[in-house]
Formats: C-alpha cells, sequence, structure tokens
C-alpha cells in the first residue's frame, strides 16, 4: 500500500482524576471520545445544543448522585440518633463522592455556559 498512510495518532498520559474528570464531561457533551478530543483541542470551547439524548444520561448521572447523597444523609441522621459511628462512610468515599460531585457540576456549567445562547436570544446575537 504505497502512498498510503494512516492518520497520526496523539496520546498522552493522565491522572485517575484528569480521566474522570474527561469522562465527565464526555458524557455531558453527548459526543463520541473522538470527536470530543478534536473538537476539545481545535475550538477550546465546545457549545452543546441540549436535547433529550445528551441530557437524559446527564440527568440519571445527576440522580444517581442525588441518591447517594440522600443515603449519606440517612446514615448521618441515624449515627446521630443512635450515637454510634459503626457505619458512617470512610474519609475516601466521602473523597470520592465529592470528586464525583465536583466533576459533575463542573461538566453541567460548562454544558449550560455553551448553550445559554439558547435562552439570551437577540440580546445575545447584537453583542
Amino acid at each position: 500500500m504505497s502512498n498510503q498512510h494512516k492518520h497520526p495518532t496523539i496520546s498522552f498520559r493522565i491522572s485517575d482524576a484528569e480521566r474522570k474528570q474527561i469522562e465527565t464531561r464526555i458524557l455531558a457533551s453527548g459526543m463520541m471520545k473522538k470527536d470530543y478530543f478534536v473538537r476539545s483541542c481545535i475550538y477550546n470551547r465546545i457549545c452543546v445544543v441540549g436535547k433529550k439524548e445528551t441530557i437524559y444520561p446527564l440527568v440519571q448521572t445527576v440522580n444517581a448522585l442525588y441518591l447517594q447523597l440522600l443515603e449519606m444523609q440517612k446514615t448521618f441522621t441515624e449515627c446521630r440518633e443512635h450515637q454510634t459511628l459503626n457505619n458512617l462512610p470512610t474519609s475516601n468515599e466521602i473523597k470520592e463522592l465529592q470528586t464525583d460531585y465536583n466533576n459533575m457540576l463542573t461538566a453541567i456549567i460548562d454544558l449550560l455556559d455553551g448553550a445559554k445562547y439558547l435562552w439570551e436570544g437577540e440580546h445575545h446575537e447584537t453583542k
């Protein structure tokens, strides 16, 4: 196959925390990973129009995080009422939940920021 070359590959190493944050942003965008990385590198800012296919997975993730918070609140309340510390979440579990919330909230804020033109209307267009 002379004169036929594959497109070059770009790769890099990231930490576990960076990977989780990137995965969260990809989920929020509704794009394939390849498309997300290409657009991120080229445009550095992505505008995603909210549609059912994009928003539904985001809502599911937010709901799962909400249920985790409710469970944690229930555990804290029961421990306070019974004055026991046996069932409390570990420091690592709390830290992981905090990271998940931070990543998801950042992705939601970025998604809403990119879609704000939808509700700004003509005022936004004249800027």
